[in-house]
């Protein structure tokens, strides 16, 4: 053989393993996370920011912290407040379902005793798909979803982020 034919045989290899590694950088990356005060856990396919906010849930005001991470442009995010008593806490859960159905303009067809929701609305005019779960655990609320443009996140990476969440 030429030399230029072996060097080119050994390159191949190189150029293969180069490509191989550059297809290990994936879009979802997902990594533990537990939150410092809203006592919980849950799996991010990012790394997640925090973001604290007053909240209006249905005439309580509260500060609601999220914790999210966006991969192509479908946000991953747990939300997390306190009520004055676990009562008010339960008694949130419909607003928050709400407000977030609201926010993509689909209706409440399950009604509010569903602390769950996976539907299909249009957030500033683009078609918008919203998982999520709703649950008080004592004077906590939690909210965690999955929002993004309609038929663009697998539904198995959906389901691994709502069904990593714990509170604690």
């Amino acid at each position: 053989m030429r030399p230029s034919t072996v060097r080119a045989l050994q390159i191949v290899p190189i150029l293969l393993a180069g490509a191989l590694l550059a297809g290990c950088n994936p879009v979802y990356n997902w990594r533990d996370y537990t939150s410092e005060d809203g006592r919980f856990k849950a799996l991010f396919p990012a790394k997640p920011a925090t973001l604290t906010r007053t909240v209006d849930l249905n005439g309580l005001q509260v500060e609601m912290t999220m914790t999210a991470a966006k991969v192509d442009n479908t946000t991953f995010a747990v939300g997390t407040a306190v009520a004055p008593n676990a009562a008010r806490a339960q008694a949130a859960l419909p607003a928050m379902r709400l407000a977030l159905l609201r926010n993509i303009g689909a209706p409440d067809a399950a009604g509010t005793a569903n602390l769950s929701v996976d539907i299909t609305g249009a957030g500033q005019g683009t078609p918008m798909h919203l998982s999520g779960r709703f649950a008080a655990k004592g004077n906590r609320v939690y909210q965690v979803i999955v929002l993004g443009p309609a038929g663009k996140t697998p539904p198995e990476q959906v389901e691994q982020f709502l069904t990593s969440f714990t509170s604690f």
